[in-house]
């Protein structure tokens, strides 16, 4: 494993350059969604699928990475598995002088502070919940529905809010 000082400059770097490139991304693409989003978010309104949730997992846990920041560390600077997404002080720290840098990052397990429309806009169009665009390190997603719709599977079972578990 690399030592954490490498990982932290690696992350870092990383957000940044995501962060430029979606957001370059972003101003590029159309503000409304169409009408075919319209009627496939109706169609996924039901129960999440075990498929659902499995593939929230993945997109959670092996593609976006969320427990690195939303997963407070112990003494060690370890993730603390027995408190996974439950929200933890931002470790990574700009490289210069930001004013408009998250110092916490959410709790994601059961999604208690979002609806499921909240929680779409901030993965699929980078807008927080109080209609502002998410701060750094947070990546800004742009995400497709269908992804979208299976991470918050994913994070609602993580409480059971919808009869399904995933064994971690």
């Amino acid at each position: 494993m690399r030592p954490l000082g490498s990982r932290v400059l690696a992350l870092t770097l990383g957000a940044v350059c995501l962060s430029f490139f979606l957001t370059a991304r972003a101003k590029r693409q159309h503000a409304h969604r169409s009408s075919a989003t319209a009627s496939a978010r109706a169609d996924q309104a039901k129960s999440p699928s075990r498929a659902d949730v499995a593939r929230g997992r993945y997109l959670v846990e092996q593609v976006a990475m969320c427990g690195e920041c939303h997963t407070p560390r112990n003494a060690d600077g370890n993730l603390d598995s027995s408190r996974w997404l439950q929200g933890a002080r931002t470790w990574i720290k700009p490289v210069h002088t930001t004013y408009n840098w998250a110092e916490w990052a959410p709790r994601l397990a059961g999604l208690p502070s979002y609806t499921d429309e909240q929680a779409e806009d901030v993965l699929e169009k980078g807008i927080g919940p109080n209609g502002a665009p998410i701060l750094p390190p947070m990546h800004i997603y742009h995400m497709n529905h269908s992804d979208a719709v299976a991470i918050i599977a994913y994070l609602r079972s993580l409480h059971g809010s919808y009869g399904v578990q995933v064994s971690q």
